[in-house]
């Protein structure tokens, strides 16, 4: 069988890789020299503990299955088993958390509830004050800047990958064919069209209008920290933006504990990750009605540095990188991807919002299970 995959994104990737695994040949079509959208505009953290319990959590769980087994075998990828921490302050906070940690589905995420002595333990550089914090084990980390550079270095060891960058796909041909803007004709057996938030087009014009939004964010990245970050780090604000903390508790929270007025305005939560190189991932804002701002405004980030400093106890490394990225997500948050057959042989992946990073292998998988690859 040979597979067309158009967008080399992280979730246009992870269906390449499904395809070779499987014994296939792929030919994978980017647009740019490089996937430059939000598979690389991201934490990359494999993000388990926010997820929805049922369906969103089973994808995460399993993708956290694979990219520790790719990752054993691509070791470019950077997967690190770190787990996360969520400090909490004040009894509404940590009611919260223990709702999380009381959920029928905790032990699957690895859930428990730590005195501040133990977190610490876990992560010495939160020096700062806290009540308690709330433990994922199940949460891991790759590196965005390079995972997909990484995935492509193995496929192309297999001789069954081609990659052709820079080359925009202009046109559905037929069944099972696409054309793309140097004239040049691509068929296989299937085509999957994995665009993320290119949503115009092509994709307006084999899929129609799709039930998928484009969200905006903003985020940056420190310099070295000059010691281990030994897990991802999340604020309590990130209880009222993840489905997993849905609780009378979380409703009490919401009404006797107004949010940052910044917070608020820009939709925000503390997500954090230290890099391979020292540096720090910190974020993020979500921004959901068009147009979006051409710009990057500082509010956002100066919360983000107050709050970091007030976790780790000290002054944060100066911001060396600013970014702004958009991602494509399911109106109906509760999808954990829109997968549309758009022809015969020719299908359509995308809108899986801030999970994209953490679901796509076992989206991915799914697909090419649905499709009998």
């Amino acid at each position: 069988m040979k597979v067309i995959v158009v967008g080399a994104g992280v979730v246009g990737t992870m269906h390449a890789w499904q395809a070779v695994e499987r014994g296939h040949e792929v030919v994978h079509i980017e647009r740019e020299a490089e996937a430059r959208g939000a598979s690389l505009r991201n934490f990359g953290q494999i993000w388990v503990s926010g997820r929805a319990g049922g369906e969103e959590l089973d994808t995460a769980l399993r993708a956290r299955e694979l990219w520790e087994s790719v990752g054993a075998r691509v070791p470019g990828l950077g997967f690190r088993a770190i787990g996360s921490l969520t400090p909490v302050r004040g009894e509404l906070e940590l009611a919260v958390a223990e709702a999380a940690v009381a959920r029928e589905d905790a032990p699957a995420r690895g859930y428990k509830l730590l005195t501040p002595e133990e977190a610490r333990a876990v992560n010495p550089a939160l020096r700062g004050a806290f009540d308690a914090a709330l433990w994922c084990e199940r949460d891991a980390a790759v590196e965005p800047r390079t995972a997909q550079l990484a995935l492509r270095e193995a496929l192309l060891s297999t001789g069954r990958y081609t990659f052709l960058p820079n080359r925009e796909v202009r046109e559905v041909v037929g069944e099972h064919a696409v054309r793309d803007d140097h004239g040049d004709l691509h068929s296989g057996d299937a085509v999957v069209l994995c665009t993320g938030a290119w949503l115009s087009g092509l994709v307006r014009e084999v899929a129609g209008p799709v039930p998928v939004r484009r969200v905006r964010l903003q985020m940056m990245q420190t310099a070295p920290l000059g010691e281990p970050l030994t897990t991802s780090v999340a604020d309590a604000d990130s209880f009222r933006y993840y489905p997993a903390y849905a609780s009378g508790a979380l409703d009490a929270l919401a009404a006797g504990q107004a949010q940052d007025p910044t917070a608020a305005a820009h939709r925000m939560q503390l997500l954090m990750v230290q890099r391979l190189d020292g540096g720090l991932t910190i974020g993020d804002t979500h921004e959901y009605e068009h147009p979006f701002a051409f710009d990057t405004v500082e509010d956002p980030y100066d919360h983000l540095v107050r709050v970091v400093e007030s976790l780790l106890g000290r002054p944060l490394p100066a911001i060396r990188r600013r970014w702004a990225g958009v991602y494509a997500q399911c109106v109906d948050t509760t999808r954990v991807v829109h997968r549309q057959r758009v022809r015969d042989g020719v299908w359509l992946v995308t809108g899986p919002g801030g999970r994209g990073m953490t679901c796509s292998p076992a989206i991915a998988e799914t697909t090419a299970n649905e499709l009998g690859w």
